[in-house]
């Protein structure tokens, strides 16, 4: 598939290029358009954001680094401070918010951080934007935009994404308080189909977003979360796949979106999560990057897995597996539970266990840096680190 847009290559961004509120504007580019003989017209777009999404794409898709996810909502946030007896307070939140950003030296394994829309506007506990913080540690400020899951009308039980209402203004609002890409997060349920409505529905409004996003300097994160609920095998798993991916970027394309400017965080290709034939991490990266090479256009720049309820270990055994050869893209990763289950559990909600857990968020943040660069070997792994989440209808 052909690229949505025409570019020259870009460097990464300099730190100094995504400053809370510095307008980064370039000269608006003209749009192009080709007139051939027939009657219709092909319209490739080069909004005025163009060079700087490539430039932030290309920096969280930078060599040995990946996404820390720390966007869940208050919500789902209160549902891992009650596991380790904590309230959801707006302090307790801070807390571990904090814990999180100003973990030493964490920008060597993490280029970008997505953001609940409360942490990009918090302070850490010492008064400092968080923000700022994380721009510090040289990783790029993200932001979740959507609006969560709704049922589906007319659909088999399945869900559809909120949010583009007034996406624009928010967007626009997020760049100025120095966030520099975006996330969307929709799902795709194989035991209830999907059906074909549910998946063009999650097509087309990851496609709306994505447009929509660029057009206000944030690049998108386009993430069809194919769930691990079921008892279906991984070719079943893959068949879905092809046909989501496939329904995805006939739509991006349709919308404009600039494939150099994209970022894509899809489901690794696994069993599902109650089937009893399990896969090695060699089955999973081949049929995953199989499915990566018939459906990804080579002009997208960062393939982020998420782990989807995997383990820390498992999650980070099948990266490595996909990084043992050349890929066309930078493969990584954009964990929220693989990076920070036995980290939160350290941290136990005590200020005095602060230091230990940070070092814990460093070793899991290591080991998938390492999986990136097809380095880890998996050594001196904790117990905890290899217990499984995957928890059956989990509401993010």
């Amino acid at each position: 598939m052909a690229s949505a847009s025409l570019l020259k290559s870009s460097p990464v961004l300099d730190r100094s290029e995504f400053v809370k509120g510095q307008s980064l504007r370039q000269p608006s580019a003209s749009i192009i358009r080709c007139h051939p003989a027939s009657s219709s017209a092909l319209t490739i777009l080069a909004g005025s954001y163009a060079d700087e999404l490539v430039k932030t794409a290309k920096t969280v898709a930078s060599p040995g680094r990946g996404i820390l996810a720390m966007d869940e909502s208050n919500a789902t946030c209160g549902k891992r401070l009650a596991s380790i007896g904590l309230e959801n307070t707006e302090a307790n939140r801070q807390a571990y918010r904090t814990l999180l950003v100003t973990a030493p030296g964490l920008g060597q394994y993490i280029s970008g951080a997505i953001l609940f829309e409360e942490t990009l506007y918090q302070s850490t506990t010492d008064g400092k934007k968080m923000v700022d913080v994380l721009i510090e540690q040289n990783i790029v400020p993200g932001i979740k935009v959507d609006k969560g899951l709704v049922p589906l009308p007319g659909s088999n039980n399945e869900s559809w994404c909120q949010g583009l209402d007034g996406l624009a203004s928010r967007t626009a609002a997020y760049y100025q308080q120095g966030a520099r890409f975006a996330k969307w997060r929709t799902v795709v349920s194989i035991p209830n189909g999907p059906s074909a409505l549910a998946v063009k529905e999650a097509a087309w409004g990851l496609a709306r977003y994505a447009a929509i996003s660029q057009d206000n300097g944030l690049v998108p994160i386009v993430e069809p979360e194919i769930l691990l609920d079921g008892e279906h095998g991984i070719d079943r798993t893959f068949e879905v796949a092809l046909k989501v991916w496939a329904e995805v970027f006939y739509y991006l394309a349709e919308n404009n979106a600039l494939f150099e400017g994209i970022l894509l965080k899809p489901s690794m290709v696994t069993p599902g999560a109650e089937c009893k034939d399990k896969a090695t991490p060699q089955q999973v990266s081949d049929y995953t990057l199989k499915l990566l090479k018939r459906r990804i256009p080579p002009a997208i720049p960062g393939i982020m897995f998420l782990s989807g309820g995997q383990s820390e270990v498992e999650a980070t055994l099948n990266l490595n597996a996909m990084n043992q050869g050349p890929n066309p893209w930078h493969v990584s990763f954009s964990y929220a539970r693989a990076l920070q289950n036995t980290c939160l559990k350290t941290w136990a909600g005590r200020p005095e266990n602060v230091k230990a857990a940070q070092e814990v968020l460093l070793v899991r943040a290591k080991a998938n840096s390492l999986a990136q660069l097809g380095k880890y070997t998996g050594e001196g792994e904790s117990e905890e680190a290899k217990k499984g989440m995957f928890v059956k209808g989990y509401v993010y």
